[in-house]
C-alpha cells in the first residue's frame, strides 16, 4: 500500500517541481548560465533526486537547460528554448516580462490567423462553417451580457480560433493552435481581459464565420486580421506589469502611464 501511494504521488510531485522550476527559469530567477545540482534542487523542493531528474529531463526537451555529469544542470539562453511550446508560453506569461510576451504572441497571431482564415474560406466544409457561426453567436451573447472575462466565453473563444486554424487544413499552421490557446487562456487567467468585449471584435468574429461559410477568402482574411488588430492596437501603449519595485494596488493591473486599471478593463479584442 505504501509503495502504491508513493507511485501515485510521484507524477504529482514531478509536475509540481517541473512547473516551479520552469517558472523560476522563465521569470529570470535562474538566469542563463546558472548551474544547479540535483542535490540542491532536491533539497529545495523537498523531493527525491529521481523526481528532480524527471523534471530536468522535460526542461532539457524544451531547450531550457542542459544537464552534464560532473557539471550539473545549466540554464540555457532564451534563444535555445522551445518558445512556442504551450508550457513555456504559460510560464513566461506569468512572469515579469509578460508585456513583451503578449506583444510578441500577438505579432505571431497577426502572421498566422489571417492566412489560416483565408485557407479556411477556401477549404472548410459546411459543418465547420456552421460551428464557427454558432461560436461567434455564443461570443456575442456572452459578451453583450458582460461575461467576456468568464470561463464560458474563454472556452468558446478558444474553440473558435482553434477551429479556424484547423480548418486551414495546413498541418504547419495547425501545429501553432496551442500558441493561440495559451495566449487567450493566459490573458483571461491573468485578469487582462474585459467583461465587456469591444463591440467591433464581436462583429469581426461573426464576419469571419460568415466569410468562411460564403467561401469569401478576402473577407475572411481581412476580418481575421481585424480581430487580432483590436488586440494589437490596444497593447501597443499599455503596460500591464508594474515596473520593477512599483506595486500596483491590490487586485489591479497597471495601465497606460502607470495608472491603475481594473483587471477586467484590459484589451477588448480576442
Amino acid at each position: 500500500m505504501v509503495v502504491r501511494g508513493a507511485q501515485e504521488k510521484a507524477p504529482v510531485l514531478h509536475t509540481d517541481v517541473l512547473d516551479r522550476l520552469g517558472t523560476d527559469i522563465a521569470h529570470g530567477h535562474c538566469p542563463p548560465g546558472s548551474v544547479l545540482t540535483l542535490a540542491q534542487l532536491a533539497e529545495r523542493f523537498e523531493v527525491s533526486r529521481t523526481v528532480v531528474r524527471e523534471a530536468v529531463r522535460v526542461l532539457e526537451s524544451l531547450g531550457m537547460v542542459e544537464s552534464r555529469r560532473r557539471v550539473g544542470v545549466t540554464v540555457r539562453p532564451v534563444r535555445d528554448w522551445s518558445v512556442l511550446e504551450p508550457r513555456v508560453i504559460r510560464w513566461r506569461l506569468s512572469g515579469p516580462h509578460r508585456d513583451d510576451q503578449l506583444h510578441r504572441l500577438t505579432e505571431l497571431r497577426l502572421a498566422l490567423e489571417p492566412t489560416a482564415a483565408r485557407l479556411a474560406a477556401l477549404k472548410a466544409p459546411a459543418p465547420v462553417a456552421a460551428r464557427l457561426t454558432e461560436l461567434a453567436a455564443t461570443l456575442r451573447r456572452l459578451g453583450e451580457a458582460g461575461e467576456g472575462a468568464g470561463e464560458e466565453y474563454l472556452q468558446a473563444d478558444i474553440e473558435f480560433h482553434a477551429l479556424l486554424i484547423e480548418a486551414s487544413e495546413n498541418d504547419m499552421l495547425a501545429a501553432l493552435r496551442g500558441v493561440v490557446t495559451e495566449v487567450l487562456a493566459g490573458r483571461t487567467h491573468l485578469h487582462l481581459t474585459p467583461r465587456d468585449p469591444v463591440p467591433a471584435s464581436l462583429d469581426h468574429h461573426e464576419a469571419v464565420a460568415r466569410a468562411v461559410a460564403e467561401h469569401d477568402e478576402d473577407a475572411a482574411e481581412r476580418h481575421a486580421r481585424a480581430v487580432v488588430m483590436e488586440v494589437w492596437n490596444e497593447l501597443r501603449d499599455v503596460r500591464f506589469t508594474p515596473p520593477l519595485g512599483i506595486a500596483a494596488p491590490l487586485g489591479h493591473a497597471v495601465g497606460d502611464a502607470g495608472a491603475a486599471v481594473s483587471p477586467v478593463a484590459g484589451p477588448g479584442g480576442r
